[in-house]
């Protein structure tokens, strides 16, 4: 079996309240987008990464992914769902539909390799799926106000990471299909749903987080301090 990334990097990041794209801010004396991109290509069962990038991204020549022969670059969409869709799009050109693809998110450089290796080995079962932690604290949904209107049941909720691995070809069709028919697609996970498979959730590491607020930067900074000591 082979097995690639694709990482949806056109986004800007708006809640971390920079100029700067927050894939690339500094992090322990890389951009963000570096760790996140080389944590998948380290593992030894992944060939290839694809970055789905802004149209007018003039930063990403600048890091030292777009320099390893083993990423190659496409151009991403109005949302996350068109920046996927547009880098399988790119795979199925010159990868069989049958390899599987690893979508990362490019502001999440902490992923640990023996998680990587766990999701992998659902591919030995046929299955995909995704990285993700349960729900431990008591959920709340308000209404346009803030104000409380009910608790939410918390058992068997997850808080759904990435990677999230699928068949290349049948990930592109659930995209492909589900944006046709207006469906809000949230993750790669959502567009599988809707075309009626069920991803296996897997229980990752807490230590995977998504850098969305400036505190991010510092907790990603202890996780990867103690993973190169571990």
């Amino acid at each position: 079996m082979s097995f690639h990334a694709v990482i949806p990097a056109a986004g800007i990041g708006k809640r971390m309240g920079v100029d700067v794209p927050k894939q690339y801010l500094s992090l322990c004396g890389k951009m963000v987008i570096d760790w996140s991109i080389q944590a998948l290509l380290n593992h030894p069962g992944i060939e290839s990464a694809t970055v789905a990038l802004a149209v007018e991204d003039d930063i990403w020549p600048t890091t030292t992914s777009a320099e390893d022969p083993r990423v190659e670059s496409v151009t991403g969409g109005e949302e996350r769902s068109h920046s996927v869709l547009n880098a399988l799009r790119s795979l199925l050109q010159h990868v069989p539909e049958d390899d599987w693809v690893l979508v990362h998110d490019a502001a999440r450089p902490c992923v640990l390799e023996q998680d990587l290796s766990r999701l992998m080995q659902l591919a030995d079962q046929g299955t995909g799926g995704l990285l993700g932690v349960p729900v431990h604290d008591t959920m709340k949904r308000t209404d346009s106000h803030a104000r409380v209107t009910a608790t939410i049941d918390r058992n068997r909720l997850w808080y759904a990471q990435t990677p999230q691995m699928f068949r290349l070809g049948l990930l592109h069709g659930a995209l492909k299909n589900a944006l046709a028919a207006g469906v809000v697609v949230t993750d790669e996970a959502s567009a599988m749903e809707w075309a009626g498979h069920f991803p296996q959730m897997l229980e990752g590491s807490a230590s995977n987080i998504k850098i969305t607020r400036p505190s991010d930067l510092q907790l990603a900074e202890f996780y990867l301090a103690r993973q190169a000591l571990a």
